[in-house]
């Protein structure tokens, strides 16, 4: 089923009012924090490359192809300082290029900036995904429910005041809140731009 198709009608609207919440919570988060750039509401966008559904990891095994993932996300502007970083509400996604499971996240997204140009980042957010909640193939992982945790982590690189180059991680599961939570997680390198 592809990503855009959305899903059945059950879970249509207990998706779209998990993700609304969610978001809902994030930019609560960052309400009346001062913003990075008065000129614009986006702080950062930032694209990657992701092996999808890695062994070995937080899941701890894999059934889905080794078709990469595409992600895309961008970090917003408003910010709330916390312990030396920012809290900034992130809004992203992981395509999978081969027709596996892919998702659409919405994060409350902590980084902190080194002095030589390194970061580190951690998220908590929630991600809405294509993929199976039970299990129906050997293929497929069953995720348990439509709406699932996403938790990245993140450290990499200022290059310069614009560009920069991190390894990047994610992952997705349900925490155990459903019978079926095999999880999924994915990680590859991504090229950020700041504004």
């Amino acid at each position: 089923m592809p990503f855009t198709a959305v899903f059945s009608a059950p879970y249509r609207k207990l998706s779209l009012a998990g993700l609304f919440f969610c978001g809902l919570a994030a930019l609560g988060l960052c309400s009346g924090a001062k913003p990075a750039s008065a000129q614009s509401l986006i702080s950062e966008m930032r694209i990657g490359v992701l092996a999808h559904d890695v062994p070995g990891l937080w899941s701890g095994f894999q059934l889905e192809s080794d078709a990469p993932d595409i992600n895309i996300e961008v970090v917003f502007a408003p910010y709330l300082p916390f312990l030396g970083g920012r809290i900034q509400p992130a809004l992203g996604a992981s395509i999978n290029t081969g027709g596996d499971t892919s998702h659409a996240y919405i994060d409350a997204r902590w980084q902190i900036d080194g002095p030589s140009g390194l970061f580190f980042a951690l998220g908590l957010g929630a991600a809405i995904h294509d993929g199976e909640t039970d299990p129906v193939s050997w293929e497929k992982k069953a995720l348990g429910s439509r709406v699932l945790f996403h938790i990245p982590v993140e450290i990499g690189l200022h290059l310069d005041e614009h560009n920069s180059i991190s390894a990047y991680f994610e992952h997705t599961s349900n925490a155990y809140t459903q019978t079926y939570n095999e999880g999924m997680d994915r990680i590859g390198v991504r090229y950020g731009y700041r504004f």
